[in-house]
């Protein structure tokens, strides 16, 4: 009977016998076997900490996001920048043609004032990334120590090797499954923000569903544009400006 094989098999037979008869379902109970036999956060991933790796950091190591789909480190940034009282001094860029000169200018005046510089996308920038090696390299010693610089970019063989040698590398990977991405949505707010509707009932509910919403996108990457007209993400900046449009709105 089952109940007797149950007993009888130990979890890695039952994982061997589940790979024959069902691979589908092997992901899973690899999953049951992590947690009964090392704990269930060895299969969930950690928060976000920016605090951590920006403890690690120096003005002259550079901080690099390595960007995943359905994810945006943006916000997260902005948050921290506000906690650290940089939020008014944080300026950043979009790299792309014609940019690079902007972004130098941006540098230098940061080293110089001490204020914060993100230059999101470095994939797209192919033909300046040596000259943003270069200015890494060449960091003046009076360099102002409020001063720090934020990178994003998506993985590239054209990103500068020596950059990623000696910058602090950080990834946000989206969580995996329906519970664990209606979590981070969550717990991304303070506790207070839902209450700062002047409609609290009808705006929780709403703000549920949008992380629901957000979450059930989330994992259907893995179907590409299937049942819709393109293939979109829909990352964290995308839920971030429907929670504030919610929020204006209701």
């Amino acid at each position: 009977t089952g109940g007797e094989w149950d007993a009888k098999l130990t979890k890695l037979e039952k994982m061997i016998f589940i790979r024959c008869l069902r691979p589908d379902k092997l992901m899973e109970a690899v999953q049951d076997f992590v947690i009964a036999e090392m704990g269930r956060e060895f299969i969930e991933p950690p928060p976000f900490d920016l605090a951590t790796s920006y403890k690690d950091s120096a003005p002259s190591v550079p901080l690099v996001f390595v960007l995943s789909p359905g994810a945006d480190p943006f916000e997260e940034l902005l948050k921290f920048a506000d906690t650290m009282r940089m939020g008014k001094r944080l300026q950043f860029i979009s790299l792309g043609q014609g940019q690079g000169p902007k972004s130098e200018r941006m540098m230098k005046d940061g080293i110089e004032n001490g204020t914060w510089v993100l230059l999101q996308n470095c994939h797209l920038a192919k033909s300046w990334m040596p000259t943003l090696e270069r200015l890494v390299e060449n960091f003046p010693e009076a360099i102002n120590p409020s001063f720090r610089l934020w990178l994003t970019s998506s993985p590239s063989p054209y990103f500068p090797v020596s950059i990623l040698q000696n910058g602090v590398k950080m990834t946000n990977e989206p969580p995996k499954g329906l519970r664990a991405n209606l979590k981070r949505s969550l717990l991304s707010y303070p506790p207070d923000f839902l209450e700062r509707s002047k409609k609290p009932v009808p705006f929780k509910k709403l703000m549920f569903a949008l992380c629901f919403f957000h979450a059930l996108i989330q994992e259907r990457r893995k179907f590409g544009a299937l049942g819709w007209n393109i293939s979109y993400e829909f990352n964290t900046g995308d839920l971030q400006f429907c929670v504030r449009q919610l929020l204006a709105f209701l």
